[in-house]
């Protein structure tokens, strides 16, 4: 909900404490007396029963975008407001992030650029609690917004703090069901509600983001082994051109046929590293999954890696759609972790990937014609070949992964999340 800089008021303007002196913009609707009975027939879902659905479609997100768009949402319905926004300021006075709820895509472009912090936004992002209003536009530190936003009366806006950290300002207007006494507008239950939702959203936003900091990490020491498995691939490549390369010296004058032979063998094991060295700089570009999707990704590793082991990769797709973001970082990392280990230590000649549409959700397999093992045997021993990370990434999502290997028989690890 933006608001437009006001051209001669001060945007540097302290919010006014609460309970201070000064021109308050009409009623503020108050909490009934004891024993009032209250209607909330007007919201869509009450009571408990309203607060733990918007509590659990915020705990179901990883990612920091996605648990913002659901904070915003659970809010709006949660008190039935028309209109619902959430904030994450930057350090240049400006936000960089802002959500909304209640306006079309159509309208926020019209509307503009994101707003900046001053004003009533300011103060939800530096005042530890809530404001309420009955009327924000009679409010002195409102400044106007933009021609194309949409009118907004009743207010009520609270900060999303973890300890001392602001994390953003969380912002309802225009609450929709009329009280009995005529007109709207947001109760002190109201403002209590938004609290207790305001303190589980900093617990999931919290979550997100070490989500998202672990991932980075992630993706870091991913790319760091494949380069390192990559630059042995290119090396042996190398290696094979220098002793090739001397063979076809010493043949040069007593058998040129087979020096020529050996020539050509040089050209193909030159141009062969000279692939190898392509496929470094491709692999090693910033992960791909958001850009190019689950489907793109898997494919580009498949490739790279038929072209670093002398096993043969393949990868196959069927009819996969797009799955929620934890549910594909998921796959992928199963995927990586149970391609290392056919390529590192079952011997395979072959090893291929699948991806396959199941219900809703998808169905990633991983096979290989290697030496196979017991999977009890090495559960006994401790050894856990990377299959108890395997399952936590698929529990974690709310998926199942199963093992399917015996010595001399290969091995197939098969993982089926749910879809969303």
């Amino acid at each position: 909900m933006p608001e437009a800089e006001p051209p001669s008021r001060s945007s540097s303007l302290r919010p006014r404490p609460r309970g201070s002196p000064g021109p308050v913009p009409g009623p503020i609707p108050a909490r009934p007396p004891a024993g009032t009975v209250i209607s909330m027939s007007h919201r869509p879902r009450s009571g408990l029963a309203a607060v733990s659905t918007a509590l659990l479609a915020m705990s179901r997100h990883l990612e920091v975008r996605d648990v913002l768009k659901t904070i915003v949402a659970s809010a709006r319905e949660l008190l039935d407001a028309e209109y619902a926004a959430l904030g994450v300021p930057d350090d240049h006075g400006g936000f960089a992030q802002f959500v909304v709820d209640g306006i079309t895509d159509e309208q926020w472009h019209r509307i503009g650029p994101l707003p900046r912090q001053h004003g009533i936004l300011a103060a939800m992002l530096h005042q530890p609690g809530p404001e309420r209003l009955a009327d924000v536009r009679t409010d002195p530190r409102f400044g106007g917004w933009p021609a194309a936003h949409p009118e907004m009366s009743d207010f009520l806006g609270l900060p999303i703090r973890d300890g001392d950290e602001t994390l953003g300002a969380l912002f309802l207007a225009n609450k929709r069901c009329p009280r009995p006494g005529g007109g709207c507008g947001f109760t002190e239950e109201d403002e209590d509600l938004l609290g207790i939702l305001a303190q589980h959203a900093a617990i999931a936003l919290t979550n997100a983001r070490l989500y998202e900091r672990s991932r980075e990490l992630t993706i870091a020491e991913e790319r760091s082994r494949l380069a390192h498995e990559l630059h042995d691939a290119v090396s042996q490549k190398l290696f094979s051109l220098r002793l090739t390369a001397q063979a076809a010296a010493a043949l040069v004058d007593r058998d040129p046929a087979r020096a020529k032979d050996e020539l050509h063998q040089v050209a193909a094991l030159a141009a062969e590293a000279a692939d190898e060295l392509r496929a470094a700089v491709v692999e090693l570009r910033p992960a791909a999954l958001d850009e190019d999707g689950l489907v793109a990704t898997l494919r580009t590793q498949a490739r790279v890696l038929d072209r670093a082991h002398s096993a043969h990769v393949t990868f196959t797709c069927d009819g996969v759609r797009a799955l929620p973001a934890a549910q594909e970082e998921a796959l992928l990392r199963v995927s990586q972790e149970a391609l290392h280990n056919a390529l590192r230590h079952s011997g395979a000649t072959t090893v291929g990937v699948l991806l396959a549409r199941r219900g809703p959700g998808a169905l990633l397999r991983i096979t290989d014609d290697g030496r196979g093992f017991d999977p009890l045997a090495v559960r006994r021993a401790g050894r856990h070949l990377g299959l108890v990370s395997m399952r936590d990434r698929a529990s974690g999502v709310g998926g199942v992964l199963t093992v399917h290997s015996a010595p001399g028989e290969g091995t197939t690890i098969d993982m089926e999340v749910p879809g969303g």
